[in-house]
């Protein structure tokens, strides 16, 4: 079948926001392929599907779209497998006020905050009677447990680190949700190759550069035609180099093309995802053996595909917090080297245990100026409306 086709309908998963935020997990540096092309609506890829999603208090909406469609959204109708159209009758409109992260505080006061929403248990077995085919129903679901990795319970986990860390528990009250994406290795090595010294948006033009450039195209959505990432072996070619040096990678462009050719004559293509099997002293000890990987690189890959929870990737910010609420000492420090490296991702293991390294990115998270903006601007709002409500009465 050719020609233009119509959008695929918005089915639904049930999920509240104290589980997933997907306006914060998509946008906080860990996966560079989402953006929010509507108010509240996310577009990425996920491997070689173009996935969308947004939400509501109490529910994840999602569209999927597969390679070989060029997908059509003025046209109000899905065409089913067996190639029957049904109109879509589901149109979930997100609610402001729902994305709209709380910077409420309790001032003067050591209760803690109650629990007013009431999140709806994940379905014991992947099937819901959503509205599109049993089997491709059933790989979405998985597709959305696994990437999102909603087997994990959240808000125990958050529960867990408040009740162990004070600072943890002011702090997230404005950060719920924040999840580690579970991602393809091989995306997510070469996405944090490129991190090195480098800014979110920088790094999203460059692994969008990796994609447009070297990958395979998937399908055309809304106008814009979507790639899968570039398989290491497109990567291993001789000219890689110098075309992402005009591509504008700088000294990135040899590291990757160096990485590549490496896995690409060492090892078979299973060999990153086999690393997932290994104790996490071991993964990180062999992606550091790779061109342009050090110690805080190889922690990002391990935390966010290698499934080591407790992998802490240590930076500026992580070193900024870790001095100024856990470990005074580091104030003495003036560069963080190995040793301290190794120390402070020790300490936050201790202190938050084996899901350390899920705790540690919502405090990253909130150290970032992107959401820190996001959330004064609303505090001047808030104290707006204060004061007018107090000159009323």
């Amino acid at each position: 079948m050719s020609g233009r086709l119509p959008s695929s309908a918005w089915k639904s998963f049930p999920v509240c926001v104290k589980e997933l935020r997907i306006d914060i997990t998509l946008a906080c540096g860990q996966s560079f392929r989402w953006k929010e092309l509507k108010p509240g609506e996310w577009t990425g890829v996920i491997k070689d599907e173009v996935w969308k999603f947004k939400q509501t208090s109490t529910e994840l909406f999602y569209q999927v779209f597969r390679r070989g469609t060029i997908i059509d959204n003025n046209i109000n109708t899905n065409l089913s497998l067996n190639g029957n159209i049904k109109t879509i009758d589901v149109k979930p409109v997100i609610k402001k006020e729902i994305l709209t992260i709380s910077t409420e505080k309790l001032k003067g006061s050591s209760k803690k905050r109650k629990n007013t929403t009431t999140c709806p248990q994940p379905p014991k077995k992947l099937v819901l009677e959503l509205k599109t085919e049993p089997f491709i129903e059933d790989k979405d679901i998985q597709t959305i447990q696994d990437y999102f990795q909603l087997n994990i319970n959240l808000t125990q986990l958050y529960k867990k680190w408040a009740e162990a860390d004070s600072n943890f528990e002011e702090i997230s009250t404005n950060f719920p949700g924040i999840r580690i994406l579970h991602q393809d290795p091989v995306e997510n090595l070469f996405s944090f190759i490129c991190s090195s010294n480098n800014h979110i948006s920088r790094i999203t033009s460059m692994v969008n550069h990796l994609c447009v450039n070297f990958g395979e195209e998937i399908c055309e959505v809304d106008g814009q035609m979507y790639y899968q990432f570039p398989a290491i072996s497109k990567l291993a070619a001789d000219d890689i180099e110098q075309k992402l040096r005009d591509l504008g990678f700088g000294y990135r462009a040899k590291y990757i093309n160096q990485t590549s050719k490496y896995i690409a004559n060492n090892h078979t293509n299973e060999w990153l995802y086999s690393l997932r099997s290994l104790p996490y002293k071991d993964v990180k000890k062999a992606l550091m053996k790779l061109c342009g990987v050090g110690a805080k690189v190889a922690d990002c890959v391990c935390l966010m595909s290698m499934d080591q929870p407790g992998s802490i990737p240590v930076d500026t910010h992580v070193w900024q917090i870790a001095a100024g609420h856990y470990m005074p000492k580091l104030n003495d420090s003036k560069s963080l080297t190995d040793k301290l490296y190794d120390e402070i991702g020790d300490y936050f293991r201790g202190l938050w245990g084996e899901y350390a390294g899920w705790a540690h990115s919502v405090l990253f998270t909130a150290d970032l100026k992107k959401f820190q903006d996001k959330f004064d601007s609303k505090r001047k709002v808030q104290n707006s409306k204060s004061k007018s409500k107090t000159k009323v009465k």
